[in-house]
C-alpha cells in the first residue's frame, strides 16, 4: 500500500449530475428512509455528504480534535445493499465524489479511474459506449462505484475483481490515505477486506483495467447467449459484441428483477450457497432439475432462487416483506418508508428455515445488517 496516487486528468468523462443530493454537511437528525433502496424507515443523528476528498480531510481533522465523546462513524454509499436500523446513532459519511478519468491507454487496454459517487450502471454503459470492455456483465447492478469493491459485486460469470486494479481509500482510524491493490483488497465471493472491516475504510476512487477487443466477452451464463444473439441478428450481425451481451443482461435483469424505485428491494437478498459436490449429487437424485455451477475444490454453487422457489416461497414471506413473484431471490418491501429491520428479519428467518427444512442447505444473507450504533451485525439475525 502507498499513500500517494498519481492521476492523468488529461481525459475526463463526467456523467450527468442531475441525481446528486444537496450537500448535507452538518445536517442534524437526517431521514435515511429515502437513502436505502429497501426503503426501510431510518433516521441518523448526523449526515456528512462528501463531494471531494479535501472535505473528508477537514471533517476528520475536526472529528479527532473534538474533546467531547464522538459518535461512531458509518460509511453509507448508495444504500443498495444495506438494512438500516430505525434509529442510527452514528455520524453517516456519504462519499459522493464524481468523475471518470482515463489514466492509461494502449492498443489493447485502457486504465480508468472512477470516483466513488458515480452510479455503477451508468458507468458500465459509459465504458461500453467508449469501447472499453470488461464490465458489461455487471450492468444494471444498483448502487455507486465506491461500494462495488466492498461487496466484490458479480453477475453472469464476472466479478469486479476481474477488472479492478486498485482502490484509493481513507483509513479512518489513522486518518491516512492509501492505494490498495487488488491483492490488498483480499477479494472473495461477495467479500473483501472492506466488508470484513466495516467503517474502517472510506473508498473515494476505484481504478480499472479494461480491454478494447470487441470479440472478447463472456456470454455463456444462463440465457445471455440466446438473448445477445437476438440483439446481434436485429442489427444484421452474426458475431456478438460486448454491447450485445450488456443489452442482453439488461433485458434479462429487467424482466426478472424489480426496479427499486417502483418496488423497494436491495437486489439479491440471499447468496448462492456453495456446497460439496457429494451433497449436490445426492440432491440431484431427489431433485434432478436443481441448478448448480461448478466451483474450485469440488464444490458447487447452487442457485438460491431455485431453492426458494422449489420450497414454495416465490411471492411468499411474512408481510410486508415478501419475495418477488418473478425472482424469488429478491425480497421486496410493500410498505415503503414504514417497514423496519425487524420486518426483514422475520421474513428472512422464515424463508431460510423453510429452505433448510427441505434441502438441508443453509442460506446466508447478502445485504449488510447495520446495528443501531453503526456496527455490522454478523451474529444478529444471521441465517
Amino acid at each position: 500500500m502507498t499513500s500517494a496516487l498519481r492521476l492523468d486528468t488529461s481525459t475526463r468523462h463526467d456523467l450527468p449530475t442531475d441525481d446528486l443530493p444537496v450537500d448535507l454537511l452538518n445536517c442534524p437528525t437526517t431521514d435515511l428512509s429515502y437513502s436505502n433502496t429497501m426503503a426501510l424507515a431510518s433516521t441518523a443523528d448526523l449526515v456528512v455528504t462528501l463531494t471531494d476528498e479535501a472535505q473528508l480531510d477537514a471533517f476528520m481533522a475536526n472529528y479527532v480534535k473534538d474533546t467531547t465523546p464522538n459518535k461512531p462513524l458509518f460509511v453509507l454509499s448508495g444504500g443498495s445493499n444495506v438494512l438500516l436500523p430505525a434509529q442510527l446513532n452514528a455520524i453517516v459519511l456519504r462519499p459522493k465524489m464524481r468523475g471518470i478519468n482515463l489514466t492509461a491507454q494502449t492498443d489493447s487496454h485502457v486504465g480508468i479511474e472512477v470516483m466513488a459517487g458515480e452510479n455503477w450502471h451508468d458507468l458500465v454503459m459509459h465504458t461500453v459506449a467508449q469501447g472499453w470492455y470488461g464490465l458489461e456483465n455487471l450492468a444494471l447492478i444498483p448502487g455507486l462505484t465506491g461500494a462495488a469493491p466492498v461487496q466484490n459485486i458479480g453477475a453472469y460469470g464476472v466479478q469486479l475483481e476481474d477488472c479492478l486494479e486498485y482502490v484509493r481509500a481513507y483509513h479512518l482510524p489513522t486518518q491516512t490515505w492509501h492505494e490498495l491493490t487488488a491483492a490488498d483488497c483480499d477479494f472473495g465471493y461477495r467479500d473483501s477486506v472492506f466488508k470484513r472491516n466495516p467503517n474502517i475504510w472510506l473508498i473515494s476512487r476505484v481504478g480499472f483495467r479494461l480491454h478494447t477487443d470487441a470479440t472478447k466477452f463472456l456470454a455463456s451464463y444462463g440465457d445471455v447467449q440466446t438473448v445477445a444473439q437476438r440483439y446481434a441478428a436485429e442489427q444484421g450481425r452474426k458475431q456478438l459484441t460486448p454491447s450485445d451481451v450488456m443489452q442482453a443482461i439488461i433485458d434479462i435483469r429487467q424482466q426478472k428483477l424489480p426496479d427499486p424505485k417502483q418496488l423497494p428491494n436491495c437486489g439479491s437478498f440471499f447468496q448462492n450457497p456453495i456446497i460439496p459436490q457429494a451433497q449436490f449429487t445426492a440432491l440431484q437424485t431427489l431433485y434432478p432439475a436443481i441448478v448448480g455451477y461448478p466451483m474450485p475444490d469440488a464444490m458447487i454453487k447452487v442457485a438460491a432462487g431455485w431453492l426458494i422457489e422449489q420450497a414454495g416461497l416465490k411471492g411468499g414471506g411474512i408481510a410486508p416483506i415478501v419475495t418477488h413473484k418473478q425472482q424469488a431471490l429478491v425480497l421486496t418491501n410493500h410498505t415503503p418508508y414504514q417497514a423496519v429491520q425487524e420486518d426483514v428479519a422475520a421474513a428472512q428467518k422464515f424463508i431460510a428455515d423453510t429452505v433448510y427444512d427441505k434441502f438441508a442447505i443453509q442460506l446466508s444473507r447478502e445485504p449488510v445488517w447495520v446495528n443501531a450504533d453503526g456496527s455490522i451485525g454478523y451474529e444478529e439475525h444471521v441465517v
